[in-house]
């Protein structure tokens, strides 16, 4: 199975929530960038100021999770850092909620690749 490669590095950070473009859902935002690599770079960035860290924990395996389930539906060569919305409740982290935010914001950003039905 493939791994997904993530973001790390503070700087990284900071170019795709700078000069990337923004995508928003119902509970969830998304930057997007080009990064002229022949891979995508996942990121997520949770505020501590949503939970304590076993539901921050949990919220971004769900996010992980979703993602790697489209990662092979998706255009390559983007930079990607995903963000909760402080307004939105937790309660509302349930893999479909994240599932169905993440293909909105994917189907918006152009991202996604279309399946041809043989």
């Amino acid at each position: 199975m493939k791994k997904t490669k993530m973001l790390k590095k503070n700087y990284e950070f900071r170019r795709v929530l700078s000069k990337g473009k923004y995508y928003s859902g119902k509970n969830i935002e998304a930057f997007i960038k080009d990064n002229n690599k022949n891979c995508n770079f996942l990121g997520l960035a949770i505020s501590v100021k949503i939970g304590k860290a076993v539901r921050r924990n949990k919220l971004k395996r769900l996010l992980r999770e979703s993602y790697k389930n489209m990662e092979s539906n998706l255009k390559v060569g983007h930079s990607i850092v995903f963000l909760w919305k402080k307004k939105t409740n937790l309660d509302n982290a349930t893999f479909q909620n994240i599932n169905s935010d993440m293909n909105i914001i994917f189907e918006k950003s152009n991202m996604k690749i279309k399946e041809s039905n043989l």
